[in-house]
């Protein structure tokens, strides 16, 4: 194994000591909060409940056993005029949360994503007790954005545990710290999107034998939705002109559903919401192609193997920093794969005259149909470990600089 390990596949055989652990673990929003709580339930099934856990963190990491600090719903905003208003709370939480940290003298520190709420506290932990291990669960996008923060995240991060297998290679490159390849979540729920049947939805709305299905995928978040439901709607009447008439289905999150409603109403055609996990799945299973926002979605997508045209628009004052961004690619899909296998329409494409050409293709049996198919097969297999699952592989590294230090956890992990 490299410095910068490309993975962490193997079975959990770093422990040394049967002496009861303590751990510091930090999430700062809700998915790094379900995060957190699998990784410590594989800590606790290992080490049969010898950890105590104190930190910040949700429902998820509670469950497991975190005494959390204070609510994650204090720090856990998005959007900078939710994080302006409550940024005094929020910078009180950072100095208290280092605080807690220090006198709980843990074996290791866990920081899990959030790096504006995540990496102010690690910093500060390291300035007053550089002995203690610090772990960053999810890589801050450095492959994409300001990459000169790998080269400083080794003053105060002692190891990376990336959700994705080409980010160990990027912060080797960047100077960054050790990173392994621990294995992104949805590796987890492989099975789920995959076996899924999709018969009962496809009862539920009557979808007629050889229509396509067009799956459309406008986020998660009140901004992107609100920014992709105009486009995303054009798009639609576009191909309708052009005699294309695909059942449209919108896997919908309840926290924006009014968004949805809203923009559907102006769409020339009847769309069908589903909304839950399960719905969703079967929805991917019943899709001929998508129409997606940027973001994980685009792993979800390429895990069913459904053909894909993704979309992004961010806000007038952000379009003028994208000459910051460092990738060749904004669709995580393409940045497994290395190559630009799914086409992406960012601000200015972003329009009908773009998007619904590349849609048609993927309704049809043509050749970039067919290629697409041909990447999506390869996905499951970037994706998967050797050996075990994410969690597993998570909670090796954390066992290896709690039980080892932050002088021997990396060796302990050569050496197994």
């Amino acid at each position: 194994m490299t410095e910068n390990a490309t993975t962490t596949t193997r079975p959990i055989t770093i422990s040394s000591t049967r002496r009861e652990l303590r751990l510091f673990v930090v999430a700062g929003e809700h998915s790094g909060d379900a995060l957190g709580g699998h990784l410590m339930a594989t800590l606790n099934a290992e080490t049969r409940g010898r950890i105590r856990y104190l930190g910040v963190g949700g429902d998820h990491m509670r469950e497991q056993g975190l005494l959390s600090q204070f609510p994650l719903s204090d720090i856990a905003v998005m959007g900078p005029a939710a994080i302006l208003g409550r940024l005094p709370l929020i910078v009180r939480r950072v100095y208290h949360t280092v605080d807690a940290a220090i006198a709980a003298e843990p074996d290791a520190v866990v920081i899990i994503d959030s790096p504006e709420f995540t990496h102010p506290i690690a910093r500060r932990i390291r300035r007053k007790r550089p002995d203690i291990p610090i772990i960053d669960y999810v890589s801050p996008s450095v492959w994409a954005w300001r990459p000169g923060r790998a080269r400083k995240m080794t003053r105060y991060v002692d190891h990376v545990m990336a959700l994705l297998p080409f980010e160990p290679e990027v912060h080797r490159r960047l100077g960054g710290p050790p990173c392994s390849y621990v294995g992104h979540p949805l590796v987890e729920r492989y099975e789920e999107i995959t076996n899924v049947d999709p018969a009962p939805l496809r009862e539920r709305l009557s979808v007629p034998d050889g229509q396509p299905v067009l799956l459309v995928l406008p986020g998660s978040r009140p901004s992107e939705v609100s920014r992709l439901m105009e486009p995303f709607g054009r798009t639609i009447t576009q191909l309708r002109r052009q005699g294309c008439h695909p059942l449209v289905v919108v896997p919908v999150v309840e926290s924006v559903r009014p968004l949805i409603e809203a923009g559907i109403a102006r769409w020339p055609v009847d769309v069908k919401l589903v909304s839950g996990a399960a719905d969703k799945f079967r929805a991917f299973k019943l899709a001929t192609a998508a129409l997606a926002a940027s973001g994980t979605v685009t792993l979800e997508l390429g895990l069913a193997g459904v053909p894909m045209v993704v979309a992004y628009r961010v806000d007038g004052a952000a379009k003028h920093l994208r000459f910051l961004v460092k990738t060749p690619s904004i669709v995580l899909a393409n940045l497994v794969l290395g190559e630009n296998a799914f086409p992406e329409f960012i601000q200015e494409q972003c329009t009908e005259e773009f998007m619904a050409p590349a849609l048609l293709a993927l309704l049809r049996d043509t050749p970039e149909r067919a290629a697409q198919l041909t990447a999506l097969k390869r996905i499951p297999d970037e994706l998967r470990l050797t050996h075990g699952t994410p969690s597993e592989a998570a909670a090796r590294v954390v066992l290896a600089y709690a039980e080892h230090g932050r002088k021997g956890g990396l060796a302990a992990l050569q050496a197994s």
